[in-house]
């Protein structure tokens, strides 16, 4: 199965998640599993991340941490127009909006100094 990650979220969670696979180039991994916890587990997702930078021969084409974080910035901005509306919804958002600003910036900055999709520094 991998290896289960010690999440944030310790009471009341509903799901599992679980490192897939190995480490890849910078130390992260490229494939998770989230199931539920249950006595018989189901799985809910499977998740695959970029693996190898974008240009680079042999790498793998996946999500990237900036796409998983626009969903949940997506689902909390629509619950934040509805009846589920509240101050803890409206404090993850501003902080899911500033760690995407945080990672465009990075892309930006590698755009800028032409070593976008490469493994350079």
């Amino acid at each position: 199965m991998g290896e289960k990650i010690s999440t944030v979220q310790y009471k009341g969670n509903l799901n599992e998640v679980y490192r897939v696979a190995e480490k890849g180039v910078g130390n992260a991994y490229s494939e998770y599993i989230i199931r539920t916890k249950e006595d018989d587990p189901v799985e809910l997702a499977r998740i695959k991340f970029q693996k190898g930078a974008r240009h680079e021969p042999g790498s793998e084409v996946g999500v990237i941490d900036s796409d998983l974080l626009e969903i949940v910035r997506d689902r909390l901005k629509l619950f934040q127009e509805g009846e589920f509306e509240c101050t803890e919804n409206a404090m993850a958002l501003v902080h899911i909006e500033t760690a995407i600003m945080w990672l465009n910036r990075r892309v930006e900055d590698r755009i800028k100094r032409d070593v976008i999709g490469t493994h350079k520094k």
